[in-house]
């Protein structure tokens, strides 16, 4: 079978979209790094939007921080690949041609930091997901001693972190005359762009104070809130999209039809028109990103969690087991919403009964496993933050506690039948050190506790959080998760 490419996109069937403009006239105007398919899947679609409009100065250069997978995918394809927007429906597809050009970091760094510090680049853009900050989750503070950091800083012109970048394309241009490019976060983190800001401005601190400085005065970090749900692209998903095709797409994305992009109106350089491609341009994102972060997010962890726990790989499996529609519900209406920031005109009711339904769609088969990765750098955000307002404010947190118990039970890397968990998180090391020989609820809440990193300090001092997700644990190991969820779809 042909390969998707610049010679073949005639081949295409006409119910596939396809760039309807002359991508040979495209300028790089944004440089994305951490070149996954979220990215592909939301940033470069509407700015695909934007180069449809006519306005073909916004071209994106994605940039791989590790792998050159994505980039050996994608080279063959002159950078082409296929968006499948999925549902219980079916599939539609679009070939999306917004990115120019595909680089990897570890291959040849110089030749990023000559893109990021060219004139024409006016923004970069991340996700790097919350471990590409190299900060402390629990504080949203740089990790100074954090392996690739103190390399970056002995190392300013072969980076290997995110920030290093940031920092060094940053002080060229600084040096070169050219104005600083904006730096915009869409990343789960909340306060991304605030996030951002603080760590980069303290790598630059620890460089050069005067850079530092610089950065602090000139540099703009706009916050942003992404919300879609995109699952990894398996090979039956590559089967299907060539089926439609008729030409074969080595890295496709799947998208549900769901797409909502907030982001602070803060681009000193200029922007995209990318509110006419449907994205919302606020001056405060905060309430949008705490309502995502603990709604979705939140629900999306714990589903995670004890769905995997309970033998369920995608998220429409565990939501079509008994108990688990009911704990997501309760746990939005009665334990997250009652604390987030009123947002004006926003129907919250509304956006609850549009994520069960969302979780339900059978056609994204999103596996749990996947949700699962990284949590001791999801769980602050997405559900400690919650609970921390629930405990303020002396009100009970059990569907929370809950998920906080699920990630306990699965970090240690066995399942409550003795099988091996391939648990893929920055802390799994030392997760395995503190949890070594210990059983008991209560025994295992005390060693999680012990990270600062991911709890703080005032968690593990808290005598209601250290209560209820030890009894929640407790539960758990006890019952088993099938049984303990089962249960909530019986009250």
């Amino acid at each position: 079978m042909a390969r998707l490419s610049k010679q073949t996109l005639a081949a295409l069937p006409e119910v596939v979209a396809r760039p309807a403009y002359d991508r040979s006239r495209l300028q790089i105007g944004i440089v994305h790094l951490g070149l996954g398919a979220f990215h592909r899947a939301h940033q470069a679609v509407l700015t695909e939007a934007v180069l449809e409009a006519g306005d073909l100065s916004w071209g994106i250069a994605g940039v791989s921080l590790r792998s050159p997978e994505t980039r050996d995918a994608l080279a063959p394809q002159d950078g082409l690949y296929t968006l499948d927007v999925r549902d219980g429906t079916g599939d539609r597809l679009q070939v999306i041609g917004a990115l120019a050009a595909c680089l990897v970091a570890p291959e040849d760094p110089g030749a990023v930091l000559d893109l990021m510090a060219a004139p024409s680049t006016r923004i970069v853009s991340l996700t790097v997901t919350e471990k590409g900050y190299c900060h402390k989750p629990a504080t949203g503070t740089l990790d100074e001693d954090h392996p690739d950091i103190r390399h970056d800083l002995a190392n300013p012109s072969s980076p290997k972190t995110a920030i290093g970048f940031l920092v060094e394309a940053l002080a060229r241009r600084r040096a070169a005359g050219h104005a600083p490019f904006t730096i915009l976060s869409c990343d789960n983190l909340p306060a991304n762009g605030r996030t951002l800001a603080r760590v980069v401005t303290r790598f630059a601190e620890l460089r050069d104070p005067d850079l530092g400085a610089f950065v602090a005065e000139h540099v703009d970090f706009p916050s942003s809130m992404v919300d879609r749900i995109v699952p990894a692209t398996t090979d039956q998903d590559r089967a299907l999209v060539a089926k439609a095709l008729g030409l074969e797409d080595a890295w496709p994305v799947m998208a549900e039809p769901f797409l909502q992009w907030v982001v602070e109106d803060r681009f000193s350089g200029g922007r995209p028109d990318w509110g006419a491609a449907g994205a919302t341009f606020v001056a405060d994102v905060e309430p949008f990103e705490l309502m995502k972060l603990r709604l979705l997010n939140g629900s999306h962890s714990t589903l995670a969690y004890l769905g995997y726990l309970a033998g369920h790989e995608t998220v429409s499996d565990a939501m079509a087991a008994p108990g688990f529609a009911a704990l997501l519900q309760g746990l939005m209406e009665d334990e997250v919403s009652p604390n987030l920031p009123e947002l004006q005109g926003f129907d919250l009711p509304a956006y609850r009964t549009a994520l069960i339904a969302r979780f339900r769609n059978p056609g994204l088969r999103h596996r749990t496993w996947q949700i699962a990765m990284d949590g001791s750098q999801k769980l602050p955000q997405r559900l400690l933050q919650t609970i921390r307002a629930r405990i303020a404010a002396g009100q009970p947190f059990e569907r929370l506690a809950l998920g906080v118990a699920g990630w306990m039970a699965y970090a240690r890397g066995q399942d409550l039948a003795g099988r091996p968990i391939d648990v893929r998180d920055p802390l799994a090391g030392r997760i395995r050190e503190v949890t070594e020989g210990r059983s008991t609820a209560s025994e295992l809440v005390g060693a999680y506790l012990t990270l600062s990193d991911v709890f703080g300090t005032d968690l593990p001092a808290s005598q209601p959080f250290r209560a209820a997700v030890t009894q929640a644990l407790d539960r758990l190991l006890t019952l088993g998760p099938q049984k303990l969820v089962a249960d909530y779809g019986k009250s």
